[in-house]
């Protein structure tokens, strides 16, 4: 009689979702974000996402793989290595990202990383940390007859990018990641020929129970922003000027 030799089949891999978790406050993500992380086996997260953020998923095994500007942080390979090992063992995986992925997040990265190997995804967005910080300083980032243009941008350079030169061209300028990179950001603008009392609004965790608005001018940001311990947005531009009643 015939030995019969049974084989398994590998399980197919799982499906990753990168949900943006919004600017910070727990009511800011979106209803999709918040009904995939508690359907989630595995979560991914930032370090910009808040502890309060993660009750949404308590079924959900946690992994912090955050990168955080100017302190030690995961590698983006490993981050990499670690979704798709996650999505290798379980059918449901989120990566949660602060603000939106496709914003600032390392997105590019791990897309490729997953289409590389064969993981299907799905993307979430979130409420980018600029709107929130135009919401709660109630400064429109544009104005009718004063700014119809918005750039953001970041001055953080990755391993062997160059050296931003100039700074762009527009009538609101909102600089993520600002706060270490505010002397150097003033002393470019005024080299460009930006007015010494162009205003300035800067937010620290925006969106949060100790979030901290600080308004300025471009000539006072040359000396530095306030001391600051967590992530701070600065808003650039005349359309930052204090709004008067009409």
């Amino acid at each position: 009689m015939p030995t019969i030799i049974k084989t398994t089949t590998p399980p197919l891999p799982g499906k990753v979702y990168l949900v943006g978790a919004g600017p910070g406050a727990i009511d800011l993500i979106t209803v999709r974000g918040a009904k995939l992380l508690a359907q989630a086996d595995v979560v991914l997260y930032d370090a910009l996402v808040c502890a309060e953020m993660l009750t949404l998923c308590p079924q959900a095994q946690l992994v912090a793989v955050g990168k955080r500007a100017g302190q030690r942080s995961v590698a983006q390979e490993a981050i990499n290595q670690q979704i798709i090992s996650a999505a290798q063992q379980h059918a449901f995986v989120v990566r949660l990202k602060g603000g939106d992925p496709m914003l600032f997040g390392r997105a590019d990265e791990e897309l490729r990383a997953l289409e590389d190997a064969g993981i299907s995804y799905e993307i979430v967005p979130g409420i980018t940390t600029a709107f929130a910080a135009a919401a709660s300083s109630r400064q429109p980032l544009t104005r009718r007859g004063i700014a119809r243009s918005v750039a953001f941008f970041t001055s953080t350079n990755g391993l062997g990018e160059p050296e931003q030169e100039n700074l762009p061209s527009c009538d609101t300028l909102v600089q993520y990641m600002g706060g270490r990179e505010a002397i150097a950001t003033a002393e470019r603008l005024l080299a460009q020929g930006y007015a010494p009392d162009m205003p300035i609004v800067a937010i620290e965790n925006c969106s949060r129970p100790d979030e901290r608005i600080f308004r300025l001018t471009l000539a006072q940001m040359v000396h530095g922003l306030p001391e600051t311990s967590g992530p701070v947005l600065v808003m650039l531009g005349w359309a930052m000027a204090p709004r008067h009643p009409i």
